[in-house]
């Protein structure tokens, strides 16, 4: 356990290390120059969306996952981030059609630049990470399918609250975001 363990955190390091800081720091700017910000990703991304979302909210973002029942419309302003390790599944490029002609912006955190929501996307952040489809460009992994891709994404999104927080004036606490959290639990 303890090697598969090691093999995982090196695997993630080695990715991390890889993501370009321009790119997750204008992503960061985009989020924090929105008027609302929308998250969309299908399965493990979408659950990485909806962790990403909930620490927005504890950071006083408005903040809306797409498919939940009280999202409401995107307007103009507004920036739909989809997560998408190809950068094609197919009702995400819906979801980002749709965002540009209502001009809202699109922001993308994918493997795939060059990817048919990255081709709708103003701000693109890569992660050179191995997905389900495992192609020769994409780094070895022990871990399956599309894992090393979320997890790296879970935690550049982590880091990308940090530096939100650290540029908010007042400053977050841990306390202040913690008011925000959950009471009825």
């Amino acid at each position: 356990m303890k090697r598969i363990i090691d093999t995982i955190a090196g695997e993630i390091s080695g990715v991390l290390a890889q993501i370009d800081e321009k790119e997750a720091t204008q992503l960061a700017d985009v989020l924090q120059n929105a008027k609302r910000i929308f998250i969309a990703g299908t399965g493990r991304s979408g659950l990485v969306g909806k962790v990403f979302a909930m620490r927005l909210m504890h950071s006083e973002y408005p903040v809306y996952v797409v498919g939940e029942t009280i999202t409401p419309s995107i307007e103009t302003g507004d920036v739909l981030l989809t997560i998408s390790g190809s950068g094609s599944t197919g009702t995400l490029v819906q979801y980002a059609k749709k965002a540009r002609e209502i001009d809202a912006k699109v922001a993308l955190v994918t493997t795939n630049k060059d990817s048919v929501i990255g081709e709708f996307s103003e701000c693109t952040v890569v992660i050179p990470a191995a997905t389900k489809k495992r192609l020769a460009t994409e780094p070895e992994t022990i871990q399956p399918l599309g894992s090393q891709f979320d997890q790296a994404a879970h935690l550049l999104l982590d880091a990308i609250v940090v530096y939100l927080l650290e540029q908010q004036p007042e400053g977050k606490s841990h306390k202040s975001l913690n008011q925000k959290h959950a009471n009825l639990e």
